[in-house]
């Protein structure tokens, strides 16, 4: 290790330092400005199934870098790397490889034979590294990281009354209710429902990110029925406050519209809410959220793979 650098593992205690970290190493304005939310998303949700360790590269006494990591109880041969910040004046010397290096190790403790550079859902700080992020990706090569994905965010534009995105929703909604079909916010009670209806149409992770948006002010849901039978929902705020998703349709409900109502409703309150542009996060059908929203595509990441066994035969 570099004579200079030491690495120690963070206790919650250091949120703010560690805020303050990437308030200044986050080069995009928009992360930036989020870094507080980022945080609290990554470290405050830590659970029996998701073990979150939090490393700070110190020199001088002086925080320079920061790494957190996680590992999912349904999958724990996987590590993340969920967020690495390195201080603007002490980059291209070597920290960033360090911290990555000691997640490496630590997460192998932990069980994990590979780590993705990638978003660990359902809490996650983005699909996987910005584009924009040149020294992330030079760092990820240097390292052996190979690439394997590629993921999107779309913009959905808030800051003005016309925009596609706040068109009304009352027309369709009288539509839909000609066919039986309500469509109303969601409330704590309606979680187990919601949760069970997520993981038997759609799998992964989306209950645990409904949980994240229900019964908190800067979140919300909306789902649609019809006689008591769920036929859709749309969540915000379970990353982050200006984050949208998830959302889902029942398949035999696909193109009834249900999807654009409970989407542009989710929008309108964030718009009520102060946000002028909300990030649809990790998108799938990109035509349905630019028909629906006029969203369009802003952010790429590249989502990168490394086996452990490698690391160590390196070392």
């Amino acid at each position: 290790m570099d004579a200079e650098t030491t690495v120690a593992e963070l206790t919650i205690e250091r949120a703010s330092e560690v805020t303050g970290l990437c308030q200044q190493a986050l080069d995009l304005p928009e992360d930036a400005a989020e870094a507080r939310s980022l945080v609290a998303t990554l470290w405050e949700r830590a659970s029996d199934d998701r073990t979150v360790r939090v490393f700070g590269a110190y020199r001088d006494d002086e925080l320079v870098g920061v790494l957190i990591s996680s590992v999912a109880g349904a999958d724990g041969r996987t590590g993340h790397v969920d967020l690495v910040a390195v201080h603007p004046r002490r980059r291209r010397q070597g920290i960033g490889r360090i911290l990555v290096g000691h997640a490496e190790r630590a997460l192998a403790d932990l069980g994990a034979v590979e780590v993705l550079l990638a978003g660990n859902p359902p809490h996650y700080a983005w699909p996987g590294v910005d584009v924009r992020y040149t020294p992330a990706i030079c760092l990820a090569l240097a390292l052996g990281y190979t690439q394997d994905r590629t993921a999107w965010n779309m913009t959905a534009d808030l800051s003005y009354d016309g925009s596609p995105a706040l068109r009304s929703t009352q027309a369709a909604e009288a539509r839909l209710a000609g066919q039986g079909v309500s469509v109303r916010r969601a409330e704590p009670a309606d979680l187990p429902a919601l949760a069970a209806f997520a993981r038997a149409t759609f799998g992964g992770s989306w209950d645990a990110e409904l949980a994240g948006s229900l019964g908190r002010p800067d979140a919300g849901c909306h789902l649609a029925e019809r006689d008591g039978e769920l036929l859709g929902f749309a969540a915000y705020g379970s990353s982050r406050p200006s984050w949208f998703g998830p959302m889902g349709t029942a398949p035999a409900a696909e193109g009834s519209g249900i999807g654009g109502v409970l989407l542009r409703r989710c929008l309108a309150d964030q718009r009520a809410a102060g946000i002028g542009t909300a990030q649809i996060g990790w998108v799938g059908p990109v035509p349905f959220y630019s028909r629906s929203a006029g969203a369009r595509i802003e952010r790429v990441f590249f989502l990168y793979r490394k086996s452990l066994d490698q690391t160590m035969t390196d070392e």
